[in-house]
């Protein structure tokens, strides 16, 4: 199989903060054809902010191309990486309104959801609340943030056993008493007043997030603290609260939207999300096109991914 290699880099030809309340601002930008199909890209984290390669996995003479900052991170204000920010606020009900708001301001009527790793919960709790909205859905690195999917990540005996070194320096910034809920010593942390302290956990929270993003290792961006802090604070937030999601959370909100055409894409080796996750999505949802991706990781980027997720953008162009 040949590899689709990322449209050009394209720029953005509007862009603006919007007021979804609450004294939230979200930052959004469209790029491509404004008068072509619409589609959202939802980014990842959460926390994690957009990327000026996340507009490449469209045809920009096909797409009018949307995507914008969640709460608190990227461009949209107030930024999370200042500690004094509530986030109560910062839920994914609270995401799908916000979607809904864009997807009205820009006067849209309905758009091709595409979603990777967070991207992809948030794609599947606003496809199922406003199914009438959404044309297709794209989604990679499928994360339903189910009790196990959280073990797998924050406790021994999951990633850990694959990532022992990283595993390591995870665990041993937290006292040997607080270890039986890494979770919630963390959360103490990162929330604590004294920058000498939530800093050096924020690195570390951080540092495990990222120890496990792609197939092979690729080195650490070049974060400052605010911009850690923020996409620390969030992802904690959101984990500890078990996503924010419905009672029986994603798979048992399927049916709403099994009329939908979608394709989900996952890598064999995927550590953050195994491809479990996606393979119990599909099982409930047979009519989603499938593909596992033997050769590649977490990261949306890497090659065969890459690849398949521009091949299903192609296949729903106009």
């Amino acid at each position: 199989m040949g590899s689709r290699e990322f449209y050009p880099v394209v720029r953005p030809y509007d862009s603006g903060l919007l007021d979804v309340g609450d004294g939230e601002e979200i930052y959004w930008e469209v790029c491509g054809n404004p008068d072509g199909k619409p589609a959202v890209f939802l980014h990842g984290g959460p926390g994690g902010g957009l990327l000026p390669d996340h507009r490449r996995f469209f045809d920009p003479s096909a797409y009018r191309i949307v995507l914008f900052d969640q709460r608190g991170c990227g461009r949209s204000r107030p930024h999370a990486g200042d500690p004094s920010v509530s986030l109560e606020r910062n839920t994914t009900p609270h995401l799908v309104a916000d979607m809904e708001r864009l997807r009205t301001y820009l006067g849209i009527e309905r758009w091709l959801v595409f979603g990777g790793s967070w991207g992809s919960t948030l794609a599947l709790a606003y496809a199922q609340a406003h199914p009438g909205r959404v044309t297709e859905m794209v989604l990679r690195g499928v994360y339903l943030v189910r009790p196990a999917d959280e073990a797998w990540a924050f406790a021994p005996g999951g990633a850990s056993q694959l990532f022992p070194a990283e595993w390591a320096a995870f665990r041993d910034a937290i006292p040997p008493a607080e270890r039986d809920d890494l979770v919630a010593a963390y959360g103490r942390r990162i929330g604590h007043p004294d920058p000498d302290v939530r800093t050096p956990a924020a690195r570390a929270w951080i540092g495990w997030e990222l120890a496990a993003n792609t197939l092979l290792p690729v080195p650490p961006p070049d974060l400052d603290d605010s911009l850690v802090l923020a996409f620390a604070r969030i992802t904690h937030h959101y984990i500890a609260s078990g996503g924010f999601l419905p009672p029986g959370g994603l798979l048992a909100g399927v049916d709403r939207i099994r009329h939908l055409p979608a394709v989900i894409v996952n890598g064999r080796y995927d550590m953050k999300t195994p491809p479990d996750q996606a393979w119990e999505l599909h099982r409930a949802w047979p009519e989603a096109e499938f593909h596992i991706v033997e050769d590649a990781g977490h990261g949306g980027s890497e090659p065969g991914v890459r690849h398949r997720l521009i091949e299903a953008t192609d296949a729903f162009r106009p």
